[in-house]
């Protein structure tokens, strides 16, 4: 399914950062050859992520959701919504697991201006994938991709794998749009995707 792209809304939203978060780029700034060639495909692939996780997982996929609720979202995530300081947002956070194992950390910051009317069904997912919901709706627009190295002294990285590892791991990001109403979705890759063998 051809879907249409929203470019700009967070292009270099994070020119200044602060100490901690993940620097996000656009891949063609970054460029292809500084991506790690196993996790290349999976970085830069605009369709559905859960889809591509169903059919390599062969029918062991699940969700597990490990907390949501309202919250304060982090500083680069306020930026790339717009969002202004001390508001909360609703914050889901996930891991997509294949054989039981979590393969993927996904995190979805939702503003409530977002959560109107039909959008408020987003609150109730329990363990459904989001992006299953979000690819079936032909009016979701998604914007660019954004992807990062992660390190180990970050909070997305303590989030994605708490207590473990030092490696860096790396992610994507992006803006889906429900008319003009966002919200952001970070999704982390796992060592665990990269030990499966086929």
């Amino acid at each position: 399914m051809n879907r249409k792209r929203t470019a700009g809304r967070h292009r270099y939203h994070n020119r200044v950062r602060i100490p901690g978060e993940p620097r996000w780029l656009p891949p063609a700034v970054l460029g292809r050859g500084r991506l790690p060639p196993a996790l290349a495909t999976w970085l830069l692939d605009d369709s559905s992520l859960t889809r591509r996780l169903q059919a390599r997982c062969q029918g062991d996929f699940r969700v597990r959701v490990r907390s949501q609720g309202w919250e304060r979202p982090l500083e680069d995530e306020r930026r790339s919504l717009g969002m202004r300081r001390g508001v909360l947002a609703w914050v889901r956070q996930v891991h997509l697991l294949c054989d039981g194992r979590p393969w993927v950390y996904a995190r979805t910051v939702i503003p409530a201006t977002t959560l109107h009317g039909e959008q408020r069904r987003l609150l109730r997912l329990g363990e459904r994938p989001l992006g299953a919901m979000l690819f079936a709706d032909a009016s979701v627009r998604r914007g660019a991709l954004e992807v990062a190295c992660i390190p180990s002294h970050q909070p997305l990285y303590h989030a994605a794998l708490p207590g473990k590892g030092r490696r860096p791991v790396w992610g994507r990001r992006s803006l889906f749009f429900f008319g003009a109403r966002p919200l952001l979705v970070s999704e982390i890759f796992l060592p665990a995707l990269l030990e499966r063998r086929d």
